[in-house]
């Protein structure tokens, strides 16, 4: 039944234009940073091991970057599918308060017991990593990794929702940079 699902709506898709990467906060700001995962290229599929539950065993891949402007106070890391049937881009992760100084997340570091960043509330009020999850038979969903170099730390109560992120990060931002894994479910 969800692969009949997946084949309705598979010309059903967001659209990037809605990505956290577009918002006006961000357009102008160098794209600097540069994002990497051992566990896949730059648009190329992620393992199943970073899939959502029920799928694969939902680890956040590792990551690793460069490139960070001296000047930043804070990065902050947002995973966003634009891809799912839905009027905005399904957001997977948002971290925040992540060290200037820190280059790298290993895989599964980005969890719900994550201790030394903030987790926002993503896809369904969620906090911590969530892996991808597409509906069987709606074919390949691209997942983009944004970090951001903040000028400032973000004055945000808790690591709070993407609208409240970029808000608060319009007109702090140094440099950004983007790793993009797709995954399907067939």
């Amino acid at each position: 039944m969800e692969r009949v699902i997946g084949r309705l709506l598979r010309g059903a898709r967001g659209r990037d234009r809605h990505l956290a990467w577009n918002a006006p906060a961000l357009l102008n700001a160098p794209e600097t940073i540069v994002l990497a995962s051992p566990a896949f290229g730059d648009g190329q599929p992620m393992p199943t091991r970073h899939a959502g539950p029920g799928v694969g065993d939902n680890l956040s891949p590792p990551l690793s970057w460069s490139g960070v402007p001296a000047a930043a106070a804070e990065l902050v890391l947002i995973v966003e599918d634009p891809d799912a049937p839905l009027p905005r881009p399904a957001v997977h992760l948002i971290a925040t308060g992540i060290a200037p100084a820190r280059t790298a997340f290993a895989e599964g570091a980005l969890g719900t017991g994550a201790t030394d960043v903030r987790l926002g509330r993503g896809l369904f009020g969620r906090r911590g990593y969530a892996g991808p999850r597409p509906v069987l038979g709606h074919g390949p969903h691209r997942y983009f990794f944004q970090i951001m170099a903040l000028d400032q730390p973000l004055a945000l109560g808790g690591a709070g929702d993407r609208a409240a992120l970029l808000a608060a990060a319009a007109g702090h931002v140094l440099a950004r940079g983007q790793l993009i894994g797709t995954y399907e479910r067939r």
